[in-house]
């Protein structure tokens, strides 16, 4: 683990919450530890460097574990860390197949995605790379899954839509990120985001915090009022 990695999980541990985003990752730990099982399958849609992918595979050591992951130097990176513990593949993900221009953004990878979205760095260094384009109902609906982590810089409508059969199904957790400087670089509506996932899947959607307090669930306008303002931009979809 570099000095960066340390500090991070440091300060997490500590509950240290100098960012949004250290505070959304010390949430998802949480929420991982409350609704996992040890037979629990879990997906995670944008794996990165597996950070989340590793708290899967302690929480649930006996469930089958996929993760996504196009940038073809992490893949091949986390296709041989989790040789035998989970099955990764070198797909973004959609609502259909074939094949997409992906913007891989040098200097700041975590980033990257099909479309390009508003970057926190001045100068995004910006490569167009090829990659696959699948579905979750077409790779995993033979699998039965309890879990979904999303985190694709603003493509979170569109891999949802692509998993429509396999949400319906199993009506498993799923963790995104979803906002403004992201998602509306995709054309998502959060009222149909919504609708989407209260209505046709049925599945409510909370904040993390308010999932973890039990907090009474979110309607349609607190959501959008929500993703409008990005006062909060990582939600949950649960049962």
């Amino acid at each position: 683990m570099n000095l960066k990695n340390t500090i991070r999980a440091t300060l997490i541990f500590l509950h240290l919450d100098l960012t949004k985003n250290l505070e959304y990752d010390r949430l998802t730990k949480k929420i991982l530890k409350q609704v996992l099982k040890q037979n629990s399958n879990c997906v995670d849609v944008g794996c990165h460097k597996g950070e989340i992918l590793d708290e899967i595979i302690a929480l649930a050591p006996n469930g089958k574990h996929f993760a996504f992951e196009p940038l073809p130097h992490l893949y091949q990176t986390l296709k041989h860390k989790y040789s035998g513990k989970a099955t990764i593949y070198p797909f973004a993900l959609s609502n259909k197949s074939g094949s997409t221009t992906f913007n891989f953004v040098k200097n700041a990878p975590a980033y990257s995605g099909i479309n390009k979205r508003k970057y926190d760095t001045a100068t995004p260094d910006i490569e167009e790379i090829t990659v696959e384009l699948n579905t979750i109902d077409a790779v995993l609906l033979n699998q039965k899954i309890d879990l979904i982590k999303i985190d694709v810089e603003g493509g979170e409508f569109g891999v949802l839509k692509g998993a429509e059969v396999l949400l319906k199904r199993d009506l498993p957790v799923v963790i995104f990120e979803s906002g403004m400087g992201a998602s509306d670089f995709y054309g998502t509506q959060p009222k149909d985001l919504y609708h989407f996932l209260n209505s046709d899947i049925g599945l409510k959607i909370s904040t993390l915090k308010g999932f973890i307090n039990k907090d009474k669930a979110l309607d349609s306008a607190t959501f959008e009022l929500y993703f409008n303002t990005n006062k909060e931009y990582y939600f949950i979809a649960h049962q």
